[in-house]
């Protein structure tokens, strides 16, 4: 469990750990640094804790090298459980599926204060038991057998962040990954204290720079994952005003190839928005019904995943990225500035 500064969250999580029925826990907290009680809370609950530089990659790989199970299990700090057989489910799972290649995660449910965006959090809800590519992140937790973590050389430490991404896809390339019984539930706390919308968009800008393979933007936007403590009301305006001066610096013929890419990933992307629509009109079609998405599967996918629709994509996603969306985070900044 990788920690900074959660000496709210860590008592909820470690009760949940102990409650765990049919396994014998190793618990270990890797602390990145924290300023308040974290460290003591831990140890007086039983965890062992370990230091590490803040990183959460760094964190993990220090753990697994301090833990002795042959199950290792990543969860952040966060998180609460939601059943006391979790955790046993989650190996006898993994075990009847062949250990030697499965990674399980689990479904999200957001734990939050307001009660307002509650389409949003539905719909990444929706999308986190889905197990597409790009979907699996750390929130979710992580099960898998250590001689697979071996396999895979651990997790990725070139930036704080983004570890999450980078193992789910080195799992999806040499194995397979599993959706475990039971969800994981997360504190909403990031998007309630950034902004819901705000931050959806720059995560979806943090996963379209990764993929598009732009390692210059994290170089540049150093505050782009800020620690929860130094969080506060986000402001997007500043990451417009950086792709502007990298498309400026980079020339229009790499900008045009980063924006190719882009426009690439957004169609293997096509499915989500008919994932939306199955989830705002699950009142009427159904929670667990998905419509739309099987269409799009089963015939609208075919349709659209081709050179001509890449390259009208390409185009159109730089228009409202420097058009509507730059405008409405515009106004809804100066407006809240008032």
């Amino acid at each position: 469990m990788p920690a900074i500064d959660e000496a709210v969250a860590l008592p909820g999580l470690l009760a949940d750990l102990d409650a765990q029925r049919g396994v014998d826990l190793q618990v270990v907290v890797v602390d990145g640094g924290s300023t308040d009680a974290s460290v003591g809370i831990a140890r007086a609950l039983g965890a062992k804790v370990i230091r590490s530089v803040a990183n959460r990659g760094a964190q993990m790989n220090v753990g697994v090298g301090q833990s002795v199970g042959d199950w290792l299990f990543f969860i952040h700090a966060d998180s609460r459980l939601s059943h006391p057989d979790q955790l046993q489910q989650a190996v006898a799972t993994l075990n009847s599926a062949g250990r030697g290649d499965t990674a399980g995660h689990f479904a999200l449910r957001f734990d939050r204060r307001e009660h307002n965006g509650g389409f949003l959090y539905r719909y990444m809800q929706a999308k986190s038991a889905t197990g597409r590519r790009y979907t699996v992140n750390g929130d979710q937790g992580l099960v898998l057998h250590r001689d697979f973590l071996e396999r895979l050389r651990g997790f990725d430490t070139r930036l704080p962040f983004l570890e999450d991404q980078r193992i789910a896809a080195a799992i999806e390339n040499s194995g397979r990954w599993c959706l475990l019984a039971y969800q994981i539930e997360t504190s909403a706390r990031r998007f309630e204290t950034e902004g819901r919308y705000a931050r959806y968009l720059l995560m979806a800008l943090i996963m379209a720079m990764h993929i598009a393979r732009v390692p210059s933007f994290f170089a540049r936007a150093h505050s782009v994952y800020a620690r929860q403590a130094d969080t506060g009301r986000l402001r997007l305006i500043p990451y417009f005003g950086l792709l502007y001066r990298m498309m400026r610096a980079c020339g229009a013929r790499k900008s045009l190839r980063i924006g190719w890419r882009m426009a690439a990933i957004a169609l293997r992307e096509s499915w989500q928005p008919f994932l939306a629509l199955d989830v705002a009109l699950a009142p009427v079609i159904g929670a667990e019904r998905r419509i739309f998405l099987s269409l799009h599967d089963r015939w609208l996918q075919r349709l659209i995943v081709h050179l001509p629709a890449q390259a009208v994509l390409g185009l159109l996603l730089l228009i409202l990225i420097f058009g509507p969306i730059q405008l409405w985070c515009t106004l809804k900044e100066l407006y809240k500035d008032r």
